[in-house]
């Protein structure tokens, strides 16, 4: 079986795949001092809850843009299950091309979910990341990697805006009854949903029009199914595609041979 770690600015999440589906997803809040060994002790306990134990875990596979959580969660592949990981980098066998100006500065979860993208829909594509920031990822017919935009995500606008202007509250993300806002909040709620359709809307068409060619648009994140509400501009609502692309990933790059000292299987009863 495959361990699946994504690890996000805010959100850790692991997930185990045995050859045909996703046995269990769990996330965690990221904390990047959060040892190996307090890791383990929480992901054994809810593998035991799905029937699986450590020794059937044969293959690991990481994508974190939080540089600092990666050192606590290779221990955790190594000194829990015995495997070495595989680290998604743009050094990797990603099975496209990166056409950027510095391929090793894309996030890892954006060209995983272009990798996932491609396999599920085939290009032209957009994906949409509704995450700590919005990210907006384009993937030509042939699957390379173009490029795409960073946005703040909607969370950090939020904040933002509370913390900026003494009066104006902090709010809940929800799609209003009414663009027009009867009040503060009301009005904060308005301007916060329907500004962040307004941005998905006129990327996606910018970025086809400098394309010059129609896309079709995948919406991922937790907060996916909320703006695809709001707008007719997706495809497809996948709030998972970041773990498909670290299993396609994993399957096309070889499994990375475990340092010397780590036994293929430990026995933690």
């Amino acid at each position: 079986m495959l361990l699946v770690i994504d690890a996000g600015n805010t959100n850790i999440v692991f997930a185990v795949h045995d050859g045909a589906s996703f046995r269990g997803i769990w996330r965690t809040q990221t904390q990047p001092q959060r040892t190996s060994d307090e890791y383990g002790v929480w992901l054994e306990a809810l593998l035991q809850r799905t029937g699986i134990a450590p020794f059937d875990i044969n293959r690991a596979v990481i994508g974190t843009v939080v540089p600092a959580a990666l050192y606590h969660l290779r221990r955790l592949c190594r000194d829990w299950f015995a495997t070495e990981p595989l680290v998604a980098r743009a050094s990797v066998n990603w099975g496209f091309p990166i056409k950027t100006d510095t391929p090793e500065e894309v996030g890892a979860d954006r060209l995983l979910n272009a990798l996932a993208a491609h396999d599920k829909y085939r290009g032209p594509l957009v994906v949409v990341d509704f995450g700590t920031a919005t990210t907006f990822d384009v993937v030509d017919a042939d699957g390379a990697y173009l490029g795409g935009a960073i946005s703040p995500g909607i969370n950090l606008s939020i904040e933002a805006l509370h913390q900026a202007a003494a009066r104006l509250p902090r709010i809940g993300i929800g799609r209003p009854k009414s663009v027009i806002g009867k009040g503060t909040v009301s009005a904060m709620q308005s301007g916060t949903y329907y500004g962040y359709v307004g941005l998905i809307e006129g990327l996606i068409a910018r970025i086809e029009g400098e394309l010059a060619t129609p896309l079709k648009a995948i919406a991922t994140g937790g907060l996916a199914p909320l703006f695809s509400e709001g707008t007719s501009k997706f495809t497809a609502i996948d709030p998972d595609l970041t773990l498909d692309g670290l299993r396609l990933l994993a399957a096309r790059n070889p499994v990375p041979t475990l340092p010397r000292g780590h036994a293929r299987f430990i026995d933690h009863d």
